[in-house]
């Protein structure tokens, strides 16, 4: 079936309208059929290898992820008991008199009933003998706990489409299902977003008057859990560590902010939707005018499902983001991965950022696993007439103006180009791994360790040379890992961190950005004399159309820039070039000053011109930018380094 042709009137940037997506979830559900076992209770896809959970669990989870998409793209019209959120801080045309039943959609839509109809089937296939070793058999949680993850998916989507679907099931169909998802009530086994999955199965319970007492604590005992872990300005660490990355959009924010819409709670609205309007201040920041969202943290497989957070805002009122450029960001980020390969010749969706890419994946993600991308349908639940649909796409602010904007309590600074449209994300303080390991403990995650990420470059992966990287170099040649960051403080154009590459060695880092420009700064505390340090810059291709990376010594590097032969990245094959300086300390501290620049403006100036860096003592320096105005940074790690001059 072709797809619908582009409205450019309408969506002036991606062309694409509501008719594209409800063709678009309607491909990827069907190809995904051919792979469904006998009674389509498990949808066993191809891979280049199974998750650690094994082939079964990941049978389930090719069922559950795209019974999601079936039921976001055939939910009821109808949904006793949920009444919306009347939405005092809801963005311009946003309905809130009609209850959260009416917001669910036009509940008629392309092959939706075809699709719930296959899933029906699998539902009691899956569960007549879970446990079992039977072709359709479905494993139980207390087997493999990656059962619990796919109990919220069933169970939202059994939510979601409950009249069509769960109300029209036999009894004991409904009665083995209801087993099965009754161990997600219990306590959770991991202790981080996954508190959020039996919330998911409990809400569903609620609605359906089955264990409802059960289902109360055990969304009472999750919500608390995760409390521990907001820290304000809409972030949410994932765990209790420093793990601020998309799990913010497509699950801390996600679950919690869908249930109480769903359940019609308004107290709990009240509390959880202005944590992700404030989030979606800083989220929409993600999204480079081609359409990626930055590529950090892990699960980045799950590619388009960042989307899922803006339309979640939507569907609620709880947004900064007008419809029109809701409808561009989340257009513009299916776009960019249907349009680079993100699905393979059987309309599969891959292991991977465009197309595969085994490095990018997580030990837990196996071939079902992208499918979490589903969540990035939610828009479907909002009805053909919403705004969010009728309304003409606006630009994503990284088209509008140059934006430098630190993230809250993250330690994450976003620097943004309007001539480009690039989005750069500069990284002092997120790290998934906990402070008290040891220094030098084992290798960085290329997903959080890096100084810097792009909408268009990297990172690197081992054995290649780490992309925005500051490192000593050991006698072997091996260059040290970051590991944790502690944030040392941020301010409008900077961010500050500090980390242990070695026992008894600390590096303050700093990073000072305007335009285009960045200033690396790192002062090395505690290292040998004479130890040779290493730092690199952006990783881009070798063709033409890649973006120009740029890299300067400033102070304490030998003049000379390397450009280190690297490999293929999530952005595609190789090969590639990273630029690298080099230099040595010299005493108990040394400071190391860098000026930095990725663009894909055609015949860029060189960086160096940029900006007139001064080193005015041993931990400070003064910049003056392009634009004549200036600014001291002060690697003195007691605030954030100071201010403009």
């Amino acid at each position: 079936m072709q797809p619908p042709p582009e409205n450019r009137e309408l969506s002036p940037y991606t062309g694409w309208t509501r008719a594209h997506w409800e063709h678009a979830a309607d491909r990827l559900l069907r190809a995904v059929r051919p792979h469904a076992s006998p009674g389509g209770g498990l949808i066993g896809l191809p891979g280049p290898r199974p998750s650690w959970s094994g082939a079964r669990s990941d049978g389930l989870e090719g069922y559950a992820r795209t019974f999601l998409l079936a039921a976001l793209l055939g939910a009821d019209t109808t949904r006793p008991g949920a009444d919306a959120h009347p939405g005092a801080d809801a963005h311009p045309g946003a309905d809130t008199t009609r209850p959260a039943a009416a917001l669910l959609g036009a509940g008629t839509r392309p092959c939706a009933d075809a699709h719930l109809d296959r899933y029906a089937a699998g539902l009691a296939a899956g569960t007549a003998k879970p446990g079992g070793d039977g072709p359709d058999d479905w494993p139980l949680m207390a087997d493999t706990r990656q059962a619990v993850v796919e109990s919220a998916s069933v169970a939202l989507a059994l939510r979601l489409t409950r009249t069509r679907l769960w109300d029209r099931l036999d009894d004991p169909v409904r009665q083995r299902t209801v087993d099965w998802l009754l161990p997600a009530l219990d306590p959770s086994p991991v202790d981080n977003n996954w508190w959020l999955f039996g919330l998911t199965v409990a809400g569903f319970l609620q609605d359906a008057g089955i264990e409802t007492d059960r289902a109360a604590a055990t969304i009472t005992r999750s919500l608390d859990r995760i409390e521990r872990w907001y820290l304000g300005g809409g972030w949410y660490s994932d765990g209790d560590n420093r793990a601020f990355d998309h799990y913010n959009a497509w699950a801390l924010h996600l679950y919690p902010v869908l249930h109480a819409h769903l359940a019609g709670d308004r107290a709990l609205l009240d509390r959880h939707g202005p944590r992700l309007r404030a989030q979606l201040d800083d989220h929409v920041h993600l999204f480079d005018a081609d359409g990626a969202p930055v590529p950090y943290g892990r699960s980045l497989t799950y590619r388009f499902a960042a989307a899922a957070a803006p339309w979640l805002g939507a569907l609620t009122g709880h947004t900064p983001l007008t419809p029109g450029a809701t409808r561009r960001l989340a257009s513009g980020a299916l776009r960019h991965f249907l349009d680079r390969g993100a699905t393979d010749e059987r309309g599969l969706l891959t292991l991977g950022w465009h197309g595969p890419y085994e490095p990018v994946l997580q030990p837990y993600s196996g071939p079902g696993s992208p499918y979490w991308a589903s969540k990035g349908f939610l828009g479907l639940l909002l009805p053909a007439d919403h705004p969010v649909w009728t309304a003409t796409e606006e630009p994503l602010p990284a088209e509008r103006a140059d934006t430098v904007r630190p993230f809250g309590p993250t330690g994450l600074l976003v620097q943004t180009t309007a001539a480009d449209g690039l989005v750069r994300l500069h990284n002092h303080g997120s790290n998934h791994v906990r402070p008290a390991e040891s220094p030098g403990s084992g290798a960085d995650d290329p997903g959080y360790a890096r100084h810097a990420y792009s909408t268009r470059t990297g990172p690197t992966t081992a054995p290649d040379p780490a992309d925005n990287h500051f490192a000593l170099l050991l006698p072997d040649g091996t260059a040290t890992a970051r590991g944790p960051a502690t944030p040392l403080g941020s301010g409008p154009d900077r961010a500050l961190s500090a980390h242990h590459p070695l026992p008894g060695v600390r590096v303050v880092s700093a990073v000072l950005v305007h335009g285009r420009a960045e200033v690396r700064a790192h002062l090395v505390l505690g290292a040998p004399e004479g130890t040779p340090v290493r730092q690199t810059g952006w990783t881009t291709g070798t063709t033409a159309d890649t973006p120009v990376s740029q890299l300067h010594p400033v102070h304490g590097y030998a003049p000379e820039v390397a450009r280190l032969p690297t490999g293929a990245t999530l952005q595609g094959p190789g090969p590639t070039r990273t630029p690298a300086l080099h230099g040595t300390t010299h005493g108990p501290e040394t400071l190391f000053v860098a000026l930095a620049s990725l663009t894909a403006e055609p015949d860029p100036a060189p960086v160096a011109g940029l900006a007139d860096v001064r080193v005015t003592g041993p931990r400070t320096l003064t910049v003056t930018w392009q634009n004549g105005t200036t600014a001291r940074l002060d690697l003195a790690d007691s605030d954030c380094g100071g201010g403009r001059a």
